[in-house]
């Protein structure tokens, strides 16, 4: 970090997160994205999204090119000091009980979607069997 450079705190980042005023920190460092907001490939949305956040994730997430890449420097504002960052948090597994009762529902759908055509295809012999006996007694 050169000197001169602005250094933020992660609480400015939340004050900037709307259309009007937009700031991504992506990989330590603050863009101002305001006036890419409409230029963006993505769409606007997506900007937002990830406005008041730590957006590195997100950016790397989707493999930005290099010029995507050169083209941030132009939105670049400061740094963030890293120590006013909260700790992520980290995803939980699921307990196995909670894995078993989603299994449930697939495995009675895997027998309906078996037997479903069982039962027409034996209704289509049947009546087929009905129309034959007919025909004979008559």
């Amino acid at each position: 970090m050169g000197s001169g450079e602005k250094v933020f705190v992660y609480e400015d980042l939340l004050k900037h997160k709307d259309r009007n005023d937009c700031w991504l920190l992506i990989s330590g460092k603050v863009y101002n994205v305001t006036q890419f907001l409409e230029d963006h490939p993505g769409g606007d949305e997506v900007l937002l999204a990830a406005s008041g956040k730590d957006a590195t994730n997100d950016f790397e997430d989707v493999g930005h090119s290099d010029d995507a890449r050169e083209q941030m420097q132009k939105y670049y504002i400061g740094e963030v000091d890293a120590t006013t960052i909260p700790a992520r948090r980290m995803y939980k597994a699921q307990t196995s009980t909670a894995a078993t009762q989603q299994e449930e529902p697939g495995f009675l759908f895997k027998i309906i979607q078996f037997l479903v055509p069982l039962l027409i295809l034996g209704f289509a012999f049947g009546l087929q069997f009905l129309g034959k006996k007919e025909k004979t007694e008559t």
